[in-house]
């Protein structure tokens, strides 16, 4: 449903509703026909919320197609991705608020490590810590080019952002470098139409010089560049759903995509305890609320099960705390699917539960992939969760006569 039809419906009246997202939430048994990360954990305060709302699954998406973090949040904030497709680095930058200008190319970037014959050995190279890769990343904002002035800003660990300020207009449409898998070299910068050329030429020419300056490094000797951008013009999610909205999230790029779409982000300190504090903050001046926590990811992609159900686990625990807060509608889900035994993003559809406003019985008693998908919303498109939580707000007017 296109965005200025749901902005007429929305009137700016209702209650408060809360988007509580646990990155990489959904999963697979790490052996036949036994629990998922999430049905393995421990989520009593889940479970309830579940057994009192309605549930289903969702493709942030569509189905069979394995989304990245932004189209997966776009998705949850209830704008197509098909529709609105932007690259992670203007996300990056803006989590980072750094001040994109008109022409800027923001790229998202991660340190790695390539071996002698300039294979990839670690992609993240081992995750090195900001107090390492902050250095580097300010070694790397000295390099000039011809045609292009550069800005290069850590963002947290390995990753850093890489702005082109180029002299002449230049496209965004370049491929990523990152091949996905060790053991093979970075892809070259592959422009995808003509007016991306230029940018292709400037990255390639930024990844010999940022070579070059990073050969000393033991881990820490090449980036591979993701996720080329520049800044869209898109609706504010306020003017959409007609709510003020908040978000916090420690992870840069979340922050991003809530700034991208108009909303008010807030940096809070890494665990789900910090969350419950930045939602009471704001509380009474916002209408929608946007808390993210990121663990449940990240074990998914070190392929630990046991640490992913102990994120999970330490995010059911702040849920007391959150209903208590006197949100009127809880939505509770994922971006995408990261299981343990992939180590990856996955196309596996992600479990929902909604919680407050009149709702129907709901065969639903737990909260995990199996029991939601027996739930009363079935199976939907990511993008149609937020018209869901606005409607059961009573948000939404009726369409039509």
């Amino acid at each position: 449903m296109e965005l200025d039809r749901i902005a007429r419906l929305a009137g700016g009246g209702g209650g408060k509703v809360l988007l509580y997202v646990l990155d990489g939430l959904g999963g697979l048994p790490r052996e036949p026909r036994g629990p998922t990360e999430l049905e393995a954990a421990r989520t009593p305060h889940l479970d309830e919320l579940a057994r009192a709302g309605t549930c289903g699954l969702h493709d942030p998406v569509a189905p069979g197609i394995t989304p990245g973090s932004g189209p997966g949040h776009l998705a949850l904030f209830g704008y197509d991705p098909l529709v609105y497709e932007t690259g992670r680095g203007v996300l990056e930058a803006l989590g980072i608020e750094f001040p994109l200008g008109p022409g800027d190319i923001a790229v998202r970037a991660n340190f790695c490590t390539l071996d002698a014959r300039g294979r990839v050995t670690d992609r993240r190279a081992g995750r090195i810590p900001c107090e390492e890769a902050a250095p580097l990343a300010a070694r790397l904002d000295g390099i000039t080019l011809d045609g292009a002035r550069c800005s290069v800003r850590h963002v947290k660990e390995h990753r850093f952002v890489l702005v082109l300020h180029p002299d002449a207009p230049a496209g965004d449409a370049v491929n990523d470098t990152d091949p996905g898998v060790t053991g093979q070299p970075p892809r070259s910068p592959a422009a995808r139409n003509a007016a991306a050329e230029p940018t292709a030429r400037l990255l390639a020419a930024w990844l010999e010089a940022a070579g070059e300056r990073l050969a000393d490094q033991p881990r820490a000797n090449m980036a591979l560049l993701r996720g080329v951008s520049s800044q869209p013009d898109w609706p504010r999610f306020g003017d959409v759903f007609g709510m003020r909205a908040a978000a916090a999230a420690a992870y840069p790029m979340y922050r991003g995509v809530a700034r991208l779409v108009g909303m008010e982000a807030r940096t809070v300190p890494a665990g789900a305890p910090p969350l419950v504090d930045a939602l009471r903050a704001r509380f009474t001046e916002q209408d929608f609320f946007f808390l993210h926590f990121k663990p449940p990811d990240k074990a998914g992609e070190d392929g630990d099960f046991d640490r992913k159900v102990a994120a999970i686990e330490e995010a059911d625990a702040i849920v007391p705390d959150l209903v208590g807060a006197g949100p009127d509608v809880i939505l509770v889900t994922g971006d995408h699917s990261t299981p343990s035994i992939m180590r990856s993003h996955s196309w596996h559809p992600v479990p929902f539960l909604l919680h407050g406003g009149p709702a129907r019985n709901d065969a639903a008693t737990t909260f995990g992939e199996t029991a939601c998908r027996t739930g009363a919303h079935g199976r939907v498109r990511g993008c149609d969760l937020m018209r869901l939580a606005a409607a059961t707000a009573g948000r939404l007017a009726k369409f039509g006569a």
